[in-house]
């Protein structure tokens, strides 16, 4: 029987698609002769559906033998564990969050009998800091959607990179966001710790291996609600919202203009603003030359250890919760020297992940601050001077 099930499938997908290439006229007798993986995709009822939209070539790769939504290996995802760390407190504008800050201090003097003290003030400042919204949008067509037995389970795979998508998305945008380039997005971390001689500029720390464009960072941030933290806007929601619009009217992006076609639509919207409130409590390890650090697991010559512990003193304000970012490639390092070192600076020690599980490998940590990973890190920074 499941073999006459699917062989109907197939057939009536072969149905249609003769019949709408008997009424445009689109070469079916090559397209079947050669196998053109673009034969799929081909005009409907004067519609094109087109590569934003799920087409049959899609939903033939994701079936299983048995005609059920495969078990799909998300060779793509990445691990940027900056997200699980990041506290968020709701803005207090609707567009962006203000932040007052201390400037200067008032005068104080030694006083000496019968002489007076001149009144003085303290002063303040104020900066906003943008939010921003990160959306996606997904249409499926009810014509493609008829031929999958589980249509809960087939878009729950279609569901799940969009959020790892939006995940990366805002993973890199909190190191190389950039408002002067991309007036849409939020300033990162990167644009902010990106010059010595900058007001905040005591807060990089340069490794003095790095050379040419293979480059990257370290980076401690003391996350607290009074210095470092995401906001989203005032009167919304925090977080990633998933909105399932369900079956509706969608209007045609290709062929016949003004066309409509029946589909399902999901909405993935995330607003969200970066507010470093303090900016000393972050620290940028800078020109981490990436194929020297390889070279020197001993850390004779890229001397990871005494950057990190280097950095810590230069935390300020109130302290909040301390971890260290690196790539998988800084980390992997980070570990041989744990593994090489008889001192007890670096540790791995077990942890849990959010299933409340043994974590393969346990947790890394220096100094007993946890040092997490980023994939969205760049092993291809420039060299800061």
């Amino acid at each position: 029987m499941q073999r006459i099930k699917t062989g109907l499938t197939w057939a009536a997908i072969f149905v249609a698609s003769v019949f709408a290439v008997a009424l445009l006229g689109v070469p079916v007798a090559h397209a079947l002769a050669t196998h053109d993986p673009s034969f799929w995709l081909i005009p409907v009822m004067g519609v094109t559906i087109g590569t934003p939209m799920i087409t049959f070539s899609d939903i033939a790769k994701r079936l299983g033998p048995d005609d059920k939504i495969a078990k799909i290996v998300e060779l793509l995802n990445q691990s940027n564990e900056i997200l699980d760390d990041a506290i968020v407190v709701e803005s207090n504008m609707p567009a962006g969050h203000r932040v007052t800050v201390r400037t200067g201090l008032p005068a104080v003097v030694f006083r000496l009998a019968n002489q007076g003290v001149p009144p003085s003030k303290s002063t303040t400042a104020q900066f906003d800091e943008q939010c921003c919204r990160i959306e996606g949008w997904s249409e499926i067509d009810e014509m493609e959607t008829d031929l999958v037995t589980d249509l809960a389970a087939f878009r729950l795979s279609e569901s799940a990179p969009f959020f790892e998508s939006m995940n990366q998305t805002m993973a890199t945008a909190l190191f190389y966001g950039n408002v002067g380039l991309t007036p849409e997005q939020f300033t990162g971390l990167a644009v902010r710790y990106s010059s010595t001689t900058a007001g905040n500029g005591q807060n990089i720390l340069k490794a003095p291996s790095g050379s040419g464009g293979d480059n990257t960072s370290i980076w401690l941030v003391n996350w607290h609600p009074q210095t470092v933290f995401l906001t989203y806007p005032k009167g919304t929601t925090a977080g990633l919202q998933h909105n399932d619009l369900g079956l509706g009217v969608i209007t045609a992006t290709a062929g016949v203009a003004g066309s409509r076609l029946r589909g399902y639509r999901d909405q993935y919207v995330w607003r969200v603003g970066l507010v470093v409130q303090d900016w000393r409590s972050v620290v940028r390890i800078a020109n981490v030359d990436t194929s020297d650090l390889i070279a020197d697991t001993a850390g004779a010559t890229v001397k990871l250890i005494e950057y990190m512990s280097r950095s810590i003193d230069r935390i300020q304000g109130p302290r909040g919760k301390l971890v260290f970012y690196t790539n998988r490639t800084v980390k992997s390092i980070l570990r041989i020297q744990a593994l090489n070192k008889s001192a007890a600076a670096l540790a791995v020690q077990p942890a849990l992940n959010q299933f409340g599980e043994d974590r393969a490998g346990g947790e890394l940590t220096f100094l007993g601050i946890p040092v997490r990973t980023v994939d969205a890190l760049l092993p291809t920074e420039a060299l800061i001077t």
